[in-house]
């Protein structure tokens, strides 16, 4: 019975020690933010760039931008955080949330002005290129992350693999290459990260209120 206590002890401990090293930064309505912008960033790109297999450089600024206003509302809900953490004593999460997805991010640009400056008729590959360099910083991300998130940059990397074999030809630079893969994960990493850190977040919240 003593050994039993014991054990179940040992794995409460590990259970509180791997909740305290779970990264909380990552926020479930800046991701789901992420993946409606993309959709409408889907809807409005044949008027903003209507032929974009000839002007890859406007295709790139397009989507650029938009991704630049992902990550800018992530960052901020993050240093929001910050400064709610400072009040209460807590450490930042804004440097741990951005530095993984440094080193995609200034892969994935430097591929992209190669590509753009050097070989033009090669844009078609960026949509999956991207997605590709994303997953690789999510999977880098996931780390301090519940299993289930896992499933994030997993679809990324399956949606960047598709659509470089799919979107190409006459479907090359559309706006589902992007809008789709971009879309759907976001909304899937916005539902895990309220089903795995969020909903348990708020409920310990309420029983120490209570």
């Amino acid at each position: 019975m003593e050994l039993r206590e014991a054990l179940d002890r040992v794995a409460e401990i590990r259970r509180r020690m791997a909740e305290a090293e779970t990264f909380r930064g990552y926020r479930a309505v800046p991701a789901a933010c992420a993946g409606l912008l993309a959709v409408v960033a889907g809807l409005l790109q044949s008027s903003f760039v209507p032929d974009p297999a000839g002007a890859a450089l406007d295709y790139v600024l397009f989507w650029g931008t938009v991704a630049a206003l992902s990550l800018g509302v992530c960052i901020v809900v993050m240093w929001l955080r910050d400064r709610a953490a400072r009040a209460r004593g807590a450490a930042p999460v804004t440097r741990s949330g951005v530095a993984p997805l440094v080193p995609c991010l200034v892969a994935g640009a430097c591929v992209t002005v190669v590509l753009v400056r050097l070989a033009p008729e090669a844009a078609w590959l960026l949509p999956g290129l991207w997605q590709l360099f994303f997953s690789q910083g999510l999977f880098a991300s996931c780390r301090t992350l519940p299993r289930p998130l896992f499933a994030v940059p997993s679809f990324y990397l399956a949606a960047g693999l598709a659509t470089l074999c799919l979107a190409r030809g006459g479907h090359a630079l559309s706006p589902f290459a992007m809008a789709l893969p971009f879309g759907a994960g976001q909304l899937l990493a916005a539902a895990l990260l309220y089903w795995t850190l969020e909903r348990h977040d708020r409920t310990e919240e309420t029983e120490a209120e209570d």
